[in-house]
């Protein structure tokens, strides 16, 4: 990938993450961080409504589809892993509820929300030592 390109990307990518902020906070969300970055990777947003700490994934492509389907498995683990690595270090964040998001941002569309789109299994992770929450 070019320079360019990946400089469209990013902008694509920012403008995606931006427009989900505001539906996000249009419905009650309280943004917390954007890429927020951790040792074990990035966070697109980090938001909280009542007692619900949401990690969202933004996926901006040309159709819902083929956004939906470019969540991988390793995006997940991932995700969990620097979801766990942030409320390690935030413990009034431990005892709010995790959930994990995805939005879709397709041209000239809303963005569609997916609440709850995978879980994590805790116990799991952390008898593998992945995380310590």
């Amino acid at each position: 990938m070019s320079r360019e390109e990946r400089q469209r990307a990013w902008r694509r990518g920012w403008w995606a993450e931006t427009l989900c902020t505001i539906a996000l906070r249009l419905h009650g969300y309280r943004i917390m961080d954007r890429r927020l970055r951790t040792p074990v990777g990035e966070i697109d947003i980090l938001a909280r409504r009542g007692r619900t700490l949401a990690v969202i994934e933004v996926k901006a492509r040309e159709d819902f589809a083929s956004a939906a389907e470019s969540v991988t498995d390793r995006q997940k683990q991932r995700l969990i892993r620097a979801a766990g690595w942030v409320v390690s270090g935030r413990p009034a964040l431990a005892a709010l509820n995790l959930r994990f998001d995805v939005m879709l941002v397709t041209p000239g569309r809303l963005p569609r929300h997916v609440v709850d789109a995978w879980r994590a299994d805790a116990q799991w992770l952390r008898s593998r030592g992945e995380i310590s929450w």
